[in-house]
């Protein structure tokens, strides 16, 4: 039985799937539907190489809209990093609904910026769930669900890399299920009554507090390094990006003035924390750093 899916995306998480999609005979893409007004030229450029119509719409739930997707027949639509909000009238236009990769373990890290929460949150273990979609956001019903560790080396970027892959492998085998007939959804409530949300992170969310424990200052650098906004501090009124520091093992906890600089060692600092002390490893700032200076 071939499979005849709409392919809403956006961006590598979206590519990846792409291309373990298009190399399967029995699953058919009538459509890509990127995010309206995307830059995504990847998409647009596998549209027109393997003969798939291209589309955008300021509001997928239009009826207009609506009509133009009635005509693909689809039995199945995929969302993969999309981001607009599916209404009811679209998410029953085909057979099987309408199913999305997130790459949080819901029913927690639900929302925006979920792997830089994750990060700070300490987590041992990020999850990637593929759900279907109901009217709520990130509430749908459970598909598959698979768990990766996090450890002291990963950061941002790392657990980024780690998700284009993997989000692309989970979702393909769960649209394989919908093929073989084998998907046994499991409601979220079943794990918690609740779960949790995650806010967007916005502008002035990078500024690093110092009223922090070492490891909590630790793991909200990595959680924003590149590509991310990277933290920021202000020292002697000048912007300091800090990019990377490291835990000191064994270090001594004791009371003293957060965010005064108490060594300077070559190109890295020491800093004070709410407990111990960080060393400050890699950063940028236009001026001097002098022991005793004090981040603001």
């Amino acid at each position: 039985m071939t499979l005849n899916i709409g392919y809403f995306a956006d961006g590598p998480w979206s590519h990846k799937t792409f291309d373990k999609l298009i190399n399967d005979t029995q699953i058919k893409i009538s459509f890509i539907c990127a995010r309206f007004g995307s830059k995504d030229k990847t998409l647009k450029n596998y549209a027109k190489k393997y003969s798939i119509d291209y589309l955008e719409n300021k509001n997928v739930n239009s009826e207009e809209f609506i009509s133009t997707l009635k005509g693909y027949n689809c039995d199945l639509f995929v969302s993969m990093s999309f981001n607009q909000i599916f209404k009811k009238k679209i998410i029953n236009l085909t057979k099987y609904k309408i199913i999305n990769c997130h790459a949080g373990k819901l029913p927690f890290y639900r929302g925006r910026n979920v792997l830089n929460w994750a990060l700070i949150n300490d987590e041992k273990e990020f999850g990637i769930t593929v759900h279907y979609v109901d009217e709520g956001i990130d509430t749908g019903d459970i598909i598959l669900q698979r768990n990766y560790k996090i450890s002291d080396k990963d950061n941002y970027k790392t657990l980024l890399d780690r998700s284009y892959l993997e989000c692309a492998n989970i979702l393909y085998d769960a649209i394989l299920m919908f093929k073989n007939d084998q998907v046994k959804a499991q409601k979220q409530i079943k794990l918690h009554k609740q779960g949790f949300y995650c806010s967007q992170r916005k502008i002035g969310d990078e500024i690093l507090n110092w009223k922090q424990k070492s490891r909590e200052i630790f793991n909200f650098v990595r959680a924003i390094c590149s590509p991310g906004p990277n933290a920021r501090s202000y020292l002697k009124g000048k912007e300091m990006k800090i990019f990377k520091v490291e835990l000191i093992e064994d270090a001594p906890i004791y009371k003293g003035i957060t965010g005064a600089i108490i060594y300077i060692d070559h190109r890295c600092f020491f800093v004070k924390t709410q407990d111990s002390f960080i060393k400050i490893t890699d950063f940028e700032y236009d001026g001097k750093i002098n022991i005793g200076d004090r981040f603001e």
